[in-house]
């Protein structure tokens, strides 16, 4: 018999014949796992299995290669903390979301559990969608697709970056956009080092990050952005002329 015990957060659970449940977890050490939870459908177990909640798990089967149990202790109810505050919530959902179809099963990313853990703690506070909106970077980094913000990539300079290209990922700056700028992806000021962070630039981050996870992760796998993800913007919908930088004089 095979077991591990590790520290994980809920991604999803789906019913498994009459009384049980396959849950999909975040790992710290076994990256993303899933396997069946005996009575997952039950009144004692549902609240423990809701996305994003924090929990300590034990996995065991009889092959490497077998779906296993999970045997899963509540840690910390996360979802249940933010009912009441549907934007935090659907954050949270859209991580959990986000995180079941873009890691890969059974790959360790340890710096994709901190980064969750990350989000989570930011909830708390009044910067949770800029924390958001950097924690989809760090999952594009660590698959291989990390932008590059720091320097434009017309010029090499750092000055008044403000776009970034939607194929290479690069920045361009202010200047060096300005012949093609329609044709760019805003770059948001909270991402440039020149703080801001308002609802039109948590819009501009969410469609610089959906592009790529579009461009790189859902679409090779004829996918669509999860409907939670899908949900997670509507709350910040851009004015029509807010396409462009902002804060950049």
């Amino acid at each position: 018999m095979l077991t591990w015990s590790d520290e994980a957060f809920v991604l999803a659970a789906r019913p498994h014949g009459e009384s049980s449940a396959v849950v999909q977890l975040l790992t710290r050490d076994h990256g993303r796992h899933a396997g069946l939870v005996k009575g997952g459908q039950g009144r004692r177990q549902r609240p423990v299995l809701q996305p994003g909640n924090r929990v300590a798990v034990s996995w065991s089967a009889r092959l490497a290669d077998h779906l296993g149990n999970l045997t899963l202790e509540l840690e910390a109810a996360n979802a249940a903390h933010w009912l009441d505050d549907a934007g935090r919530l659907s954050a949270l959902a859209s991580a959990a979301a986000v995180s079941e179809v873009a890691l890969p099963e059974r790959e360790p990313h340890p710096a994709c559990f901190e980064a969750f853990q990350a989000l989570v703690e930011s909830l708390g506070g009044a910067h949770w969608a800029e924390v958001y909106v950097q924690w989809e970077l760090l999952l594009l980094r660590e698959l291989g697709f990390g932008l590059d913000l720091s320097s434009c990539a017309a010029t090499g300079g750092n000055d008044q970056l403000a776009y970034v290209s939607p194929r290479s990922g690069r920045a361009v700056s202010l200047a060096a956009a300005e012949p093609y700028r329609d044709r760019l992806l805003a770059l948001p000021g909270f991402l440039a080092g020149r703080g801001g962070g308002g609802p039109v630039e948590i819009a501009q981050g969410l469609r610089l990050t959906g592009h790529f996870l579009e461009r790189h992760v859902f679409h090779p796998r004829d996918r669509a952005l999860p409907a939670a993800r899908q949900r997670l913007t509507q709350r910040f919908p851009a004015p029509l002329d807010a396409a462009g930088p902002a804060g950049v004089a």
